[in-house]
């Protein structure tokens, strides 16, 4: 299968294309191509075909100032949208969501959003990436360890060496902070913490502050900080 056919590369933003251009032509990328399109074609796969690559739609290479890690998408129905932990408008947030917004509640002052959408982040330079960007409905994990955490590693360490100014690194939970060791923690700002889930939420993510502290890092660098606001109606609870 040449480069040119793969099924992932061709959903690859052009610009993210070229910068995973050594790892879009490695062999395991086309083996994982070949399974990730196997499973779209035997069930339900989130998210959609069309959004497995949209936080690299939402934030180009050149556009990066943050990387939030999670783990891998929502599998339940309607939920992922190709951006980790956010759903699409008019979706529940889900529990891990939910945890979020509570922090970033506590954190920042920001009343609790009207929807689970965290499109507004992404266009600011959030790269809201997991370690695997797609999932079996129902089976979390499922499309662990067949080679999406190669390429999601390539685009930590390509970031790492090649963007032009300091990164923060938003690590959330068990998985997402072993890619610490991809980060030059000399250069960047790496923030690491327990996942937002409600089974571990308590043991370190609740108090951890990431949205102050990465603007606080920001702001070190004269570099522009994030608007973590979202659009919100205070009186509504979910």
């Amino acid at each position: 299968m040449s480069l040119r056919e793969n099924f992932l590369t061709a959903l690859i933003p052009s610009k993210w294309r070229t910068f995973l251009a050594e790892s879009c032509s490695d062999p395991g990328f086309e083996r994982l191509a070949d399974f990730v399109k196997k499973a779209y074609e035997s069930g339900p796969v989130y998210p959609p075909q069309d959004k497995i690559f949209r936080a690299f739609d939402l934030t180009p290479p050149e556009a990066v100032t943050c990387v939030l890690l999670g783990q891998d998408p929502y599998h339940g129905p309607g939920q992922a949208e190709g951006l980790c932990f956010s759903v699409p408008p008019g979706v529940p947030p889900p529990p891990s969501l939910r945890n979020v917004f509570k922090e970033l509640g506590s954190d920042t002052g920001q009343p609790e959003p009207m929807s689970g959408s965290l499109v507004p982040w992404a266009r600011q330079g959030v790269l809201l990436l997991n370690t695997a960007l797609t999932v079996n409905a129902g089976s979390a994990g499922s499309h662990a360890d067949q080679g999406w955490e190669r390429l999601t590693d390539a685009v930590l360490a390509g970031l790492n060496a090649r963007a032009a100014h300091p990164l923060v690194y938003i690590l959330w939970g068990g998985q997402a902070r072993k890619k610490a060791v991809l980060i030059d923690e000399q250069r960047h700002c790496v923030i690491a913490s327990a996942h937002p889930s409600p089974l571990s939420a308590y043991r370190g993510f609740f108090g951890s502050r990431p949205f102050s502290r990465t603007n606080a890092f920001l702001r070190g660098q004269n570099l522009p900080v994030i608007d973590w606001r979202l659009p919100c109606q205070p009186e509504l609870k979910f």
